[in-house]
């Protein structure tokens, strides 16, 4: 029992360490919103009159400021917030050190819970000799490659790691030295009220002269150093797709330093009449977007792939690459196809299959029901509730 082995814990309170948080978008950072939104609802462990029940839990956060937009901040009593970006990096790392060290001194909170594996030693050296227990988040290719050691130790030290696919465990596991048993699953969620299904925009069929077509659609970064989206495979897969559906055409949202080099390849394919580069576009109208595809397309090399989820839940079949974390959201196949990502026929083949609309796969209303019931908010909720506890009783 955890009072046993750390008597003078505060069962009811934890302590968050992150990077950034409100200052950025990005995976890693809407992950980590879902997880704080999440921990709102955690019920205490303890009703004991001599515990805090409801103390307020405090959220470390070393390169955003005051000024950033937190709509937790004003929404919930249940986060102290400290923010620490500093000119000097290296000050605003020390003032972090300091608060974490006197939060953890005079809280003994029953977790500490590490954001970024970049905090990780601080977060072991401050705890390790407090005898308080941490816990490492883990998202993607942060853990993928060798670590400096005082990062592998930090994680080979942590009571958990949690991560979002057992793809990203195993890349993790294999780089660095890492105890498979220590990592826990906690994928990525999908908002069900927010992705929903409805009719193909009329304004958005206009503006990228969709008309009568059948489409695919990918949302991706468009960069040189992360060319595994797989926008370049369905470029070229265009052509076979075309010989059974003269009206495809292929909607690519984003931006990034690659495109000229994609918008290039669709050319001198002949393709350029059935690529639509729509470029950035704001995280409120993407459901629109989702909703004017007939298949969402991305065979890449994903740590999880919370585009999927997306797409899914606007009742948009699916398809992945068969040897990446999208094995999770669409359960080994079960609710999309998984392809070699640099097949180009095997996208090709998928794709026409997708279009076709006979397989079980493209059954839209099935495929929102079991997305969000195993990647919906209370089956997060539930997820996070669950491994808080568990920590309580592991440590």
């Amino acid at each position: 029992m955890l009072l046993k082995k750390y008597p003078n814990l505060d069962q009811n309170r934890l302590i968050w360490c992150f990077l950034a948080v409100f200052s950025c978008e990005g995976g890693i950072q809407s992950y980590v919103k879902d997880i704080l939104d999440a921990s709102q609802t955690i019920k205490p462990i303890s009703p004991s009159s001599n515990l805090n029940i409801n103390p307020q839990n405090q959220v470390l956060i070393l390169r955003d400021d005051p000024g950033c937009p937190n709509p937790l901040e004003t929404l919930s009593s249940s986060f102290q917030f400290g923010y620490f970006k500093s000119q000097n990096p290296l000050w605003g790392r020390i003032k972090l050190a300091i608060a974490l060290l006197t939060y953890a001194f005079q809280y003994r909170p029953r977790r500490v819970l590490c954001g970024h594996i970049n905090l990780a030693h601080l977060v072991q050296t401050i705890c390790q000799p407090l005898a308080i227990p941490y816990t490492v988040l883990t998202y993607g290719k942060e853990v993928w490659e060798p670590l400096p050691k005082k990062y592998q130790k930090a994680l080979q030290n942590a009571d958990q790691i949690w991560t979002i696919s057992r793809y990203s465990r195993d890349q993790a596991c294999a780089a660095n030295q890492l105890n498979p048993n220590q990592f826990q699953m906690l994928p990525c969620m999908v908002d069900g009220e927010k992705f929903t299904p409805g009719p193909k925009p009329q304004d958005l069929i206009q503006r990228y002269h969709l008309q009568d077509a059948r489409v695919l659609m990918t949302v991706a970064r468009l960069w040189k150093g992360d060319p595994y989206k797989g926008v370049d495979v369905t470029i070229r897969a265009l052509s076979q797709i075309a010989l059974v559906f003269p009206d495809v055409k292929y909607l690519v949202i984003g931006r990034g330093d690659d495109q000229p080099r994609l918008q290039q390849l669709a050319q001198d394919l002949g393709m350029s009449d059935r690529v639509v580069f729509a470029g950035f576009i704001p995280t409120e109208e993407l459901v629109d977007h989702y909703r004017v595809c007939d298949g969402y397309v991305m065979p890449s090399q994903e740590g999880f792939g919370i585009v999927y989820l997306e797409a899914m839940a606007c009742e948009k079949p699916v398809i992945a690459g068969d040897n990446d974390g999208s094995a999770d959201p669409l359960q080994d196949g079960k609710l999309g196809w998984q392809v070699p990502h640099r097949d180009v026929g095997a996208v090709a083949e998928a794709c026409i299959q997708l279009l076709r609309g006979e397989d079980q796969r493209c059954n839209g209303p099935w495929l929102r029901e079991q997305c969000l019931a195993h990647f919906g908010k209370p089956a997060f909720e539930s997820r996070v509730q669950e491994l808080l506890d568990q920590n309580q009783g592991q440590a």
